[in-house]
């Protein structure tokens, strides 16, 4: 669900640490007085008993209001401090899930390029949009294609992105600079001013016709850390309304193959082949590129019609 809303999942808790499964569209700290309540928010109700017992609420990965998934959270001021080390030597791996535009051309690749915020150094619309620069942060993530998807939209893949450092926006900005933006994705995408617009109108038809999805499709999905001396780690599922969005194009190309197309040849379709896996199972197999021209030829209005019926409950207007 989408929202000003504090909703979250526990996925694990320790006597230091604990987890949450952090949905899309909450912000994680007040941002402004008399705002809509946060993740902190809601953290500082579930934890108060240890808020009264000299305990703190710190959030150790703090993922921007669009994307979904895992934040680590110190139970207390030792915790805290221990766990911000950990983070700041590059001892917490974080590995999240994307949905990038296109077929990237290496199964997995890297990128090394630093990152500065894009107002140090030149003119811009936007005060939070960073740059890849030369005079930025060190900053690297590498990407793992999972599966290749096509349809009547456009090309598209899901992706295992790992960051080595913890720069803001990095792995979108890294994979808007592989070529390969993520989908959804306001100022990284097809072009900053559907940020702007959305700053200005909400969220509209013609936004969806050019995102897409209301928000950028990442999802933090797995952290790992050493906690004294024993190794930890959690994942989470994939947020919903990503896995709808994929399955969508999946299926809605299955349905617009041709039959006559499939009688006309022995090979199966590459395509449908990928609907018929389980999506939660995340094959890291690749398929095969299409061959045939039919593949293309699902209906592009039953897809916006499919996407408005089963995304609909997650994107109230």
């Amino acid at each position: 669900m989408l929202g000003d809303q504090e909703e979250f999942r526990i996925i694990g808790e320790t006597p230091d640490l604990l987890v949450v499964d952090k949905p899309a569209g909450v912000l994680v700290h007040p941002s402004r007085p008399n705002g809509p309540r946060t993740l902190w928010d809601g953290l500082k109700d579930l934890l108060s008993y240890e808020l009264a017992n000299a305990g703190q609420v710190s959030l150790i990965n703090r993922l921007d209001r669009e994307t979904s998934g895992l934040v680590l959270v110190a139970k207390h001021p030792a915790a805290a401090r221990q766990a911000a080390m950990a983070m700041q030597e590059g001892k917490i791996k974080k590995t999240y899930l994307a949905i990038l535009t296109g077929h990237p051309v290496e199964n997995f690749f890297s990128i090394d390029a630093p990152i500065i915020r894009q107002g140090e150094v030149e003119p811009t619309r936007i005060h939070l949009k960073r740059m890849v620069h030369r005079n930025g942060a060190r900053a690297e993530t590498h990407f793992r294609v999972l599966r290749k998807m096509e349809n009547a939209f456009g090309s598209f893949s899901i992706v295992e992105a790992t960051p080595l450092t913890g720069r803001t926006h990095q792995i979108r900005l890294h994979a808007s600079h592989a070529g390969h933006h993520v989908v959804g994705d306001k100022i990284y995408g097809l072009s900053e001013d559907c940020y702007l617009e959305f700053i200005q109108t909400g969220w509209t038809d013609s936004l969806e016709k050019r995102l897409f999805l209301k928000r950028h499709a990442l999802h933090s999905a797995g952290l790992k850390l050493e906690w004294m001396g024993e190794t930890m780690e959690w994942k989470t599922d994939w947020a919903e309304d990503l896995r709808l969005f994929a399955e969508i194009r999946a299926r809605n190309h299955e349905a617009g193959c041709s039959a006559q197309a499939r009688e006309a040849s022995s090979k199966p379709c590459a395509l449908c082949h990928v609907s018929s896996h389980s999506f939660s199972a995340m094959e890291s197999a690749t398929m095969p590129a299409p061959t045939w021209k039919w593949e293309r030829a699902c209906s592009k209005i039953a897809v916006l019609m499919a996407m408005e019926k089963r995304l609909s409950p997650l994107y109230p207007k």
